[in-house]
């Protein structure tokens, strides 16, 4: 039987109620507004994903009159995602930005992990002045017109490369990995270098594996920024076959282009044009956005743990 404790000190012997470890009426009446609210939350953030789901899937007609909330698929049709799948434009912005994911996921993952290493050593040579550096970067820039300049002398328009050296070190990200960097215990790499490793080795072999929390999750928003990137590309990218997804995505939702898809099987009539032309916008979401939500699953388990090693300690 549990010990029955008072609520204070002066409660003692003057027969006031007595708690025995169970929830109060206040603590329960908490709880299930906060259960609602968190619920109400989750329908507000995930419906507009779910109408363009559903909307991806109806009748382009029934779709194009309908008005209103849109709670299932009104009449099933594939026809959006076919016409998705005939308009070359998506393969080749797909290309496109899975080597930017890829590629400059992982120069930007290097980059990044070597300037933290840097920032870290606080006994470095200029570590003042690198830190200082790298925060002002966060405040100030140059601006876009002498970012295209510099772009432009360095011969990098229309090419890829301008989607990534650009912006390749986020301070951001290198104040994340610093902070993790120097969670870890001196006595582990000041061992490692009694036994004769260099830096490379202690940041390869002790460092990383012991950061991979911080890694996944800065992994993660690297990935999810050059997937979703497209200012860029308008500024520097001419040649079509080399704008990423997400410009193509915008020339069909904001431009209304879509000539090439439509014209494999919609009709000339204005209404039925229309609405395949709205379907297609449904459809080419979801299939732009579908392998960023196939990756998180694996990386979510390191997010939460990961940023709040990066930023607690320190």
């Amino acid at each position: 039987m549990k010990k029955a404790i008072p609520y204070n000190e002066h409660d003692k012997g003057h027969g006031k109620q007595w708690n025995y470890g169970l929830p109060s009426t206040g603590s329960k009446i908490f709880d299930v507004c906060n259960v609602i609210f968190m619920l109400l939350l989750m329908v507000i953030t995930l419906y507009p994903f779910l109408y363009v789901f559903f909307a991806s899937m109806s009748n382009p007609l029934k779709l194009y009159s309908h008005s209103g909330l849109l709670l299932h698929p009104l009449g099933f049709s594939l026809k959006g995602y076919q016409f998705v799948l005939n308009y070359r434009s998506i393969w080749t912005g797909y290309l496109v930005t899975l080597f930017l994911a890829t590629v400059g996921t992982g120069c930007t993952l290097v980059a990044s992990l070597l300037f933290a290493y840097v920032l870290s050593k606080k006994d470095s040579m200029l570590h003042g002045f690198f830190t200082f550096v790298a925060v002002f970067t966060m405040y100030f820039n140059g601006g876009m017109i002498p970012t295209y300049l510099i772009v432009n002398e360095l011969g990098l328009i229309d090419s890829l490369w301008s989607l990534i050296l650009p912006g390749l070190i986020s301070t951001y990200y290198v104040i994340i990995l610093r902070t993790a960097i120097m969670g870890v215990p001196k006595e582990m790499t000041e061992s490692a270098e009694l036994d004769g490793a260099n830096e490379i080795v202690v940041l390869l072999r002790i460092l990383i594996p012991l950061i991979i929390p911080t890694i996944a999750a800065i992994s993660l928003f690297i990935v999810v920024g050059y997937w979703n990137s497209w200012t860029n590309a308008l500024l520097y990218i001419r040649d079509s076959k080399k704008q990423p997804l997400q410009m193509v995505l915008r020339q069909i939702l904001v431009n209304n282009d879509m000539s090439a898809a439509a014209g494999t099987g919609a009709s000339n009539r204005s209404g039925e044009d229309q609405a395949t032309r709205m379907l297609l916008k449904y459809a080419t979401i979801i299939v732009s956005v579908l392998p960023i939500i196939c990756v998180y699953p694996f990386l979510q388990k390191y997010f939460t743990k990961g940023v709040m090693i990066g930023a607690l300690k320190g």
